[in-house]
């Protein structure tokens, strides 16, 4: 049985409920989508037939999640549900569905195959930086212009895939 990992977008596309395909998820994602369908049951009986399986990635697979994170310039973005799933891809050499363009990014990044759900993903990864477009100066991890307190732009410095 071949499985892909499902971030919450693809739940409330209704991915899971109109594919025969079985899934995987972390509990993270799992907690925050769980009121879909809840009236109908329909996570339990993705479950129940084994459809939908909820898995937590190691600590080391996060760990080189977020190492990428740090490298792409994403950390300041990215989620704890986001970093999970690409976790768990990478962790379990398949496929992630996603719409969301960090968690593409990174997963890109680390060889994982992405598929989209409603955008056309992206062509191109890379490194965002934070620039001050006052003191044009470039900065990683900070939200502000440390020199003057302008709000910090961000941009991809892209690489072809």
């Amino acid at each position: 049985m071949v499985f892909r990992v499902l971030d919450a977008t693809a739940f409330y596309a209704g991915i899971p409920f109109v594919s025969n395909d079985s899934f995987m998820t972390t509990n993270t994602v799992y907690d925050e989508i769980q009121h879909i369908k809840r009236k109908q049951g329909a996570l339990e009986m993705l479950q129940q037939t084994g459809r939908l399986q909820i898995r937590d990635p190691s600590k080391d697979s996060i760990n080189v999640v977020r190492d990428a994170a740090e490298r792409t310039g994403d950390s300041v973005t990215i989620s704890e549900q986001d970093v999970s799933i690409i976790a768990l891809a990478l962790e379990n050499k398949i496929g992630l569905i996603t719409d969301d363009f960090a968690v593409t990014n990174i997963a890109k990044q680390l060889k994982i195959k992405t598929d989209s759900l409603m955008t056309q993903g992206i062509n191109t990864v890379g490194k965002w930086i934070s620039y001050c477009s006052i003191c044009g100066k470039e900065f990683s991890k900070e939200k502000e212009c440390p020199i003057c307190g302008n709000k910090l732009n961000r941009k991809l410095i892209k690489k072809s895939i």
